[in-house]
């Protein structure tokens, strides 16, 4: 409770305002009370409104079809001139590895500048 004077004359000023506590970890308990309710009832408030949000997207329920059985076709890929059949198994190798079910058609060398140009960029760089 504060009361105020309108009269400036100082001693007659009196401000009846007391601690609760002054104790600092009572008054830290009580803040973080405060806190964590605040978040807790944030977090609550959070979830409602995904809870009840129109905008979200409605489940819609797909029959789930049986995978087919996989086709083992022995398909050569067409090899480009000067791989040897070592690099082509060893290829294949790695995508059955792999475990995908992809199929190679062709086997080439890829065809690219940059690394050449990036090391001449570096070189006329030094």
């Amino acid at each position: 409770m504060c009361y105020y004077v309108y009269e400036w004359n100082v001693d007659e000023v009196i401000f009846v305002h007391e601690a609760v506590t002054t104790n600092p970890i009572t008054i830290t308990l009580i803040n973080m009370t405060v806190v964590f309710g605040v978040l807790i009832l944030l977090s609550l408030m959070i979830r409602l409104i995904h809870f009840i949000d129109p905008t979200k997207p409605k489940k819609v329920e797909h029959e789930v079809s049986k995978p087919a059985a996989p086709v083992a076709e022995t398909v050569k890929p067409t090899v480009a001139d000067g791989i040897n059949e070592e690099t082509v198994a060893v290829i294949m190798a790695a995508i059955a590895a792999y475990g995908s079910g992809y199929r190679v058609h062709a086997i080439r060398p890829a065809v690219s500048t940059k690394w050449r140009d990036s090391g001449r960029i570096m070189m006329s760089d030094m």
